[in-house]
């Protein structure tokens, strides 16, 4: 009866420690103006799908913005950990909402190393997405030149793929919580034109290092390669949009301790590459309406991560 209870007691303790770690509420859901709508498109013999969030009243020629999720994730995990602050924007400054769902557990991003094969098939995700954005355009009728990427962790690294080889396609992109993978992790093919690119990190994460490394959890779950620096992957792209000299400098501090740091390269009439540095900051994108797990490191609630990449999506409209 005695090893019964302890084990009993093992158990409760290990789910009480899970919890803790992993538990977190869902956010509450807004009242939102528009429409949630699903819808799949096949792409190189593959089946994909999507999700739509469109405003009611949307006007004709509106921008898009592209929301892809992390590893093992899927399209409501990146509106309930965003605490659908992407459809909130959207109501308040009229633009669409598409959440792509990747075919494997990642998406086949810059780095060689990742769970991007199913039953030996790996997708071409950099076209399924251009295909996707083809046809809302055409279906919803957005403006093709204002069309924008954001993806969170490993939807951040596909971002990065993206401004490196579909620049034209997209305005801006915004890559969070990832970094540029180092050059034996690297199998991208860049093309010479630029996007402009922000880049937004915690330093405090503990899966993707700020200051570069090999991605990993607690050295044992999920190792996804080696990536460089935050700041060396904020200057690549300053490097590659031919911005020179020293970036523009703001920190500004928020709750819980956690200071907000921006710097900013920019030119007249050139791309502009921004790195937002989340000084203690885990992984995830800090916003004001859900935490994140515990084990992902610490969860503050600002600044509004998602508000910021609007206004720097916004800034590079004409």
């Amino acid at each position: 009866m005695f090893t019964l209870l302890g084990l009993l007691a093992l158990v409760a303790v290990l789910a009480g420690l899970l919890g803790y770690f992993v538990y977190t509420p869902d956010p509450e859901k807004p009242q939102l103006s528009g429409t949630l709508s699903q819808g799949s498109i096949e792409v190189a013999g593959l089946k994909r799908s999507y999700r739509t969030y469109v405003p009611k009243g949307l006007p004709k020629g509106a921008p898009l913005v592209v929301v892809m999720h992390g590893s093992g994730e899927g399209i409501q995990q990146i509106r309930v950990g965003t605490g659908y602050s992407f459809e909130r924007l959207a109501d308040q400054h009229g633009f669409a909402v598409v959440y792509p769902k990747s075919y494997a557990f990642d998406w086949n991003d810059c780095s060689s190393i990742g769970d991007t094969k199913v039953n030996g098939v790996s997708a071409d995700d950099v076209g399924f997405l251009g295909t996707l954005v083809d046809k809302l355009v055409g279906e919803i009728g957005l403006d093709p030149t204002r069309v924008f990427a954001a993806g969170v962790s490993n939807g951040g690294s596909m971002g990065i793929r993206l401004a490196l080889e579909q620049p034209s396609r997209y305005r801006a992109v915004a890559a969070v919580i990832a970094n540029l993978p180092a050059a034996q992790n690297f199998q991208c093919k860049p093309v010479a034109q630029t996007t402009p690119v922000m880049i937004m990190n915690g330093t405090k994460d503990p899966l993707v290092p700020y200051a570069g490394g090999e991605i990993n959890l607690l050295g044992l779950f999920y190792k996804g390669g080696q990536v460089i620096s935050s700041q060396a992957s904020a200057q690549y792209f300053a490097d590659r949009s031919q911005l020179v000299g020293a970036p523009q400098i703001s920190l500004t501090p928020a709750a819980e301790g956690v200071s907000v740091e921006q710097a900013r390269w920019h030119n007249d009439g050139k791309s502009e590459v921004e790195l937002v540095t989340i000084h203690g900051g885990g992984h995830g994108l800090p916003q004001p309406y859900a935490r994140r797990p515990r084990l992902l490191g610490p969860s503050p609630m600002e600044p509004n991560g998602p508000a910021m990449i609007w206004a720097f999506f916004e800034r590079q409209l004409p």
